[in-house]
């Protein structure tokens, strides 16, 4: 059940995170180079959160209002999943963060101000997702 629904505010912030590395790829110098190795380690990342992290948090707006409909029960193995592979998709974050700080430190030595941004906020959002996406994730499966 991968969701396809384009229009989630998480599948949106990922697309243009996406389109922000692409026009990094083609910035030249260490800031290209930085960002090529942001994306060997990014996406394949990227499409794991919205094959088994995403999912369960679509679920979150039903929930919170005290819907329970039988139609959840098939997020129980999104949720499993989530739970085996959250050690992975940490460490997955800590070589993501590292390629992201060679992207910023290049970045801010050619002057690539815009690319040096997006690195920061790629960083902040990593981090967001381990203090609250994931373990929300999760617990959508708990609470079910």
């Amino acid at each position: 059940m991968k969701n396809d629904d384009s229009s989630t505010v998480l599948s949106v912030e990922h697309k243009a995170m996406q389109e922000d590395l692409a026009r990094a790829t083609r910035a030249g110098g260490q800031t290209e180079k930085a960002a090529w190795q942001v994306t060997r380690v990014l996406f394949p990342h990227v499409y794991r959160e919205e094959e088994f992290a995403m999912p369960p948090l679509l679920l979150l707006p039903r929930l919170a209002s005290g819907e329970i409909t039988p139609d959840m029960e098939g997020i129980l193995a999104k949720t499993e999943i989530m739970k085996a592979e959250l050690p992975r998709m940490l460490a997955e974050h800590k070589a993501i963060v590292t390629a992201l700080r060679k992207l910023l430190q290049a970045a801010t030595a050619e002057r690539h101000t815009g690319f040096a941004s997006f690195a920061q906020k790629l960083i902040q959002h990593a981090q967001m997702e381990e203090e609250i996406l994931y373990p929300a994730s999760i617990l959508v499966g708990e609470y079910l």
